[in-house]
């Protein structure tokens, strides 16, 4: 597994010392040891006009906005999905246009997300919403019309209503589902949170690593763009070992 890792270090490590070789000032692949000394500095140092340590505010705005844009994005997947899956009027009339609207590149309704919500909060989790919900819906349909229709037909007979059917035989089922559904959809949140930080805000990794590309800050770019793929890979983990502890019976399929 680290195999790889090593060898894009050595090949990063190898071709920053050629260019540094060529030219000492250049800044287009710092030093490894330059990463290291800016990621220490940027944790450890407080902005002079604010007195807080901008790394981990930014941390904190970016987390909260990708936190909450996530959660609202899988309880609707979820709520919408079961729906589609099991009442068949719902299928007809919202299948379709989940489908359409999967289709739709979320990155160019940002516009129309600044118009409508203006440039706080509420476009940039909107973005994430907008950019998810509509897999998070046709991946959970679709697995709740792989359930087999027999436990549908047993629950009937055994006088369940639809609620009761949906609660007590859908929802479980699908929950290891939901968990995957969202690890698969980290990567793609990270994108549009990212976009939008970029294009308006005052805080977070997106709006910082825009912020210092003008002056080629190549150092605090690659420290901030690590750290968020570690970020990514911890939230990938920690999900992975929620559904093993939660739905130990769901399989390999859950991890």
């Amino acid at each position: 597994m680290l195999l790889p890792f090593a060898a894009l270090f050595i090949a990063y490590a190898l071709g920053s010392e050629a260019r540094l070789a060529d030219n000492p000032q250049d800044k287009l692949l710092p030093a490894p040891s330059k990463i290291a000394e800016t990621a220490g500095r940027l944790i450890t140092t407080a902005d002079r006009r604010s007195g807080e340590i901008l790394f981990w505010k930014d941390t904190f705005a970016s987390l909260q906005r990708l936190g909450l844009g996530v959660a609202i994005a899988a309880v609707t997947g979820l709520i919408t999905g079961l729906a589609i899956g099991l009442f068949p009027y719902v299928r007809a009339a919202a299948s379709g246009f989940v489908s359409v609207l999967s289709m739709v590149p979320p990155l160019a309704v940002l516009p129309i997300l600044f118009i409508v919500f203006g440039l706080g909060e509420v476009s940039k989790l909107a973005l994430v919403v907008i950019g998810i919900t509509p897999f998070l819906i046709r991946d959970l349909s679709q697995r709740v019309l792989d359930i087999p229709s027999e436990l549908f037909v047993k629950a009937q007979t055994l006088g369940a209503s639809s609620t009761v059917i949906a609660l007590r035989v859908a929802l479980p089922l699908v929950m290891p589902r939901l968990i995957q559904s969202v690890r698969l959809s980290l990567g793609p949140a990270w994108l549009f949170l990212i976009a939008s930080e970029a294009i308006a805000a005052d805080g977070g990794l997106g709006y910082r690593i825009f912020l210092v590309r003008r002056y080629l800050a190549m150092d605090v770019i690659l420290t901030y763009v690590i750290w968020i793929t570690l970020l990514a890979f911890l939230f990938d983990f920690a999900l992975r070992r929620l559904s093993q502890r939660l739905f130990p019976w769901a399989g390999e399929d859950s991890l």
